[in-house]
């Protein structure tokens, strides 16, 4: 992984637009983003970013880039990354190299997280957050289905994904708790707006 050079003033020549999407686990984020991506194939004004993540390269859900936690660190202390943050004990960086793309007026997406949308906002001047929801009694079968968190896990997942989006952020509210087409057809139309910008 490069390190970025520069990247204060990278971030201000900034003028493409950043959209975080984040919301609870279980909720669909990874699915929504499949849609986008498989409809947007082949657009070189489009990125969606591959996270760093102090998690196995093998482990379920999103593709990732790998880092042990001491190399994280690393990359952290290095510049790396234009926004870091640590959730449920890992380690996520997004990759400072966005800025490259921002500059060039491109729209990037990335999945995010609720708990860092201020350090997003500080980091991108153009900043889209969708929101991903679901219905509580939805989400906490999806959960359930997972197998992968308790029931206590999930009574506090359910009452996180409650709490309000810090103020004056441009926030789209997307509800998956009905079919996926329709609430990623969402989605599509809303990157598709920001291309005509």
């Amino acid at each position: 992984m490069q390190v970025a050079k520069g990247v204060a003033s990278e971030k201000n020549a900034a003028t493409g637009t950043l959209i975080a999407v984040v919301g609870p686990s279980g909720v669909g984020k990874d699915s929504l983003m499949d849609i986008a991506r498989h409809h947007f194939a082949g657009r070189d004004n489009l990125r969606f970013v591959r996270r760093v993540i102090t998690r196995a390269e093998d482990a379920v859900g999103e593709d990732h880039h790998a880092v042990t936690p001491e190399a994280f660190e690393e990359l952290s202390k290095s510049g790396a990354f234009a926004v870091s943050w640590q959730a449920h004990g890992l380690g996520y960086g997004i990759p400072a190299d966005v800025y490259d793309d921002l500059a060039s007026g491109h729209v990037v997406i990335a999945n995010g997280s609720r708990s860092a949308l201020d350090a997003f906002r500080a980091a991108f001047p153009q900043l889209v957050v969708v929101n991903v929801t679901a219905r509580p009694e939805i989400l906490a079968k999806r959960l359930a289905t997972r197998g992968r968190e308790t029931a206590a896990d999930i009574e506090a997942r359910l009452a996180r994904s409650s709490e309000p989006l810090p103020p004056d952020l441009h926030v789209v509210t997307i509800d998956n708790s009905g079919e996926l087409d329709l609430a990623g057809t969402e989605l599509v139309n809303l990157i598709q707006g920001l291309f005509r910008k």
